[in-house]
C-alpha cells in the first residue's frame, strides 16, 4: 500500500549571504565563530547548539541576553532547515518505508529515507535508519542507478547533509538510529563536505552520533577512501558497491572501476585500517542475466579473500525509470544467496522495501533536474 500525504511546507526565508548556517558547525567551531563577530553574548552558544540540532530550533532570544546580541546572532548565523516538499509511504512488515523530498535554498530537489528496522512491542517502529543524500546527482554513471542518471549538479554542503537529518528528526518526526549515506551521490566524491558533515554528526553536545551507527557507501573511490582511512576512526562502518567481479563486467556498469580496477581496489581495502570486529560490507545488486551466474558469486569470494571479515549484502535490482534488467525472482535471488555460502561467504539478503514509491537502493533522483536546472559548480557553502 503506498500514501501520499498532504506534508508540503513553506519553506524559510532565505538566510542573509553572510549569515552562516550553523547546521554546518560542531559545537566548538559555532563557539569561535560566535567569539569572532560578536564582543558579547558569544558565550551561549554550547546552550544554542543541542535545541538546534535535537529540535530544530534557533532561538537566541530565550536566553537571558540583550536585544542588540539577539540581532547580532541572528543576523550572523541561521538554522537552515530544508523545505518538505512531499512524503511518499509504503507499508512493508517492518512498518512505513517513507522517502522525503526535501528542497535547497537554491530550489533543488534532494531526496532522503526512513527505513524501519523493526517492531516495538506496541507495534509501532522501534527503530529506523535514515538514508541520506550526498550529491545533487551522481557522476559515476552506474547503468543501473537512477541517481547517476541525471550526472552531477552540484554538492551538498555539510549543512545541506546535516540538515537532511535535522529535518526529518524535527519537521517529520522521524529520529533515526542509524544513518547510511547510501542516497544520492557519490558520498566520498564529495570529501570534504562529507567529512565535516560526520564532525558534526558525531559532535555529542548536538545529535551524538558514535562511529558506529553511521556507515558510508561507496562505488570505489580511491582518493575518498584514502581520506577516510586518515580519520582513524576505526568504528565507522564502510560498504563498498561491488556488483561485478572482473574488470570487463564491473567497468560496462560501473564506469569508476575504468579508473580504479578491483585488483587496486582489493589492494586499498586491504589495507584499509580496522578495528578487531570490523565487517566491511559488500554490496552486490543482484542484475538478471548480468551479474546472477556461478562464476559471479565465485568471483565475489576471490575479491573478498584477502579483505578480513566481510558480509555481503545482497540487494535484488530495483528498476528504476530506465531498466536495464528485471527485477530477480525468489528462486534466482536464493540461488545466488546459496552459491555465496557455498563458497564460504556470510551474506545478508535485503529484503526490498520503498520499490512501489522509488524510494528503494538504485531508485533515488529526479533525472528531470538535469534539463530543468542548469548544473552549478559542484561546491556548495555552508
Amino acid at each position: 500500500m503506498t500514501a501520499d500525504p498532504p506534508t508540503t511546507s513553506t519553506p524559510a526565508p532565505a538566510a542573509p549571504a553572510t549569515s552562516t548556517d550553523i547546521l554546518g558547525l560542531t559545537s566548538d567551531q559555532l563557539a569561535a565563530a560566535a567569539a569572532l563577530v560578536m564582543d558579547q553574548g558569544h558565550g551561549i552558544a554550547h546552550a544554542l547548539y543541542p535545541q538546534a540540532f535535537r529540535e530544530g530550533v534557533f532561538s537566541p532570544g530565550k536566553f537571558p541576553i540583550s536585544a542588540a546580541t539577539t540581532a547580532a546572532w541572528t543576523s550572523h548565523f541561521h538554522l537552515g532547515l530544508l523545505a518538505v516538499v512531499k512524503v511518499v509511504e509504503e507499508d512493508t512488515p517492518s512498518g512505513l518505508t517513507a522517502k522525503a523530498i526535501l528542497r535547497t535554498v537554491d530550489g533543488r530537489d534532494i531526496e532522503c529515507v526512513r527505513i524501519p528496522m523493526r517492531h516495538g512491542p506496541d507495534g509501532g517502529v522501534e527503530t529506523a535508519t535514515l538514508c541520506i543524500s550526498s550529491q545533487i546527482g551522481c557522476k559515476m554513471g552506474c547503468t543501473f542507478c537512477e541517481t547517476g542518471r541525471m550526472g552531477l549538479l552540484r554538492n551538498l554542503s555539510a549543512a545541506e547533509i546535516v540538515a537532511q537529518v535535522v529535518t526529518a528528526r524535527a519537521v517529520l518526526g522521524w529520529p533515526a538510529r542509524n544513518i547510511v549515506f547510501m542516497g544520492m551521490g557519490e558520498a566520498l566524491d564529495n570529501a570534504d563536505h562529507l567529512l565535516q558533515a560526520l564532525r558534526v554528526l558525531t559532535d555529542r553536545r548536538g545529535l551524538g552520533y558514535s562511529h558506529e551507527r553511521l556507515t558510508i557507501c561507496t562505488s570505489g573511490h580511491a582518493e575518498g577512501i584514502h581520506r577516510l582511512a586518515a580519520l582513524g576512526w576505526k568504528r565507522l562502518n564502510l560498504s563498498l558497491s561491488l556488483n561485478a567481479s572482473n574488470d570487463t563486467a564491473r567497468s560496462l556498469i560501473m564506469p569508476v572501476n575504468r579508473k580504479t580496477p578491483l585488483a587496486e581496489l582489493q589492494r586499498i581495502f586491504a589495507a584499509y585500517p580496522q578495528r578487531r570486529n570490523f565487517t566491511l560490507g559488500v554490496n552486490w545488486c543482484l542484475l538478471p542475466g548480468i551479474n546472477d551466474r556461478r562464476e559471479d558469486a565465485a568471483g565475489i569470494a576471490t575479491f573478498c579473500r584477502p579483505l578480513g571479515r566481510v558480509l555481503v549484502n545482497l540487494i535484488p535490482y530495483n528498476p528504476g525509470s530506465a531498466p536495464v534488467a528485471r527485477a530477480p525472482d525468489e528462486a534466482e535471488i536464493e540461488r545466488f544467496v546459496g552459491w555465496l555460502r557455498e563458497d564460504g561467504l556470510p551474506v545478508r539478503r535485503r529484503i526490498t522495501k520503498g520499490r512501489t514509491i522509488m524510494a528503494a537502493c538504485g531508485q533515488l533522483g529526479d533525472v528531470s533536474q538535469r534539463k530543468s536546472q542548469p548544473k552549478t559548480l559542484p561546491s556548495a557553502t555552508s
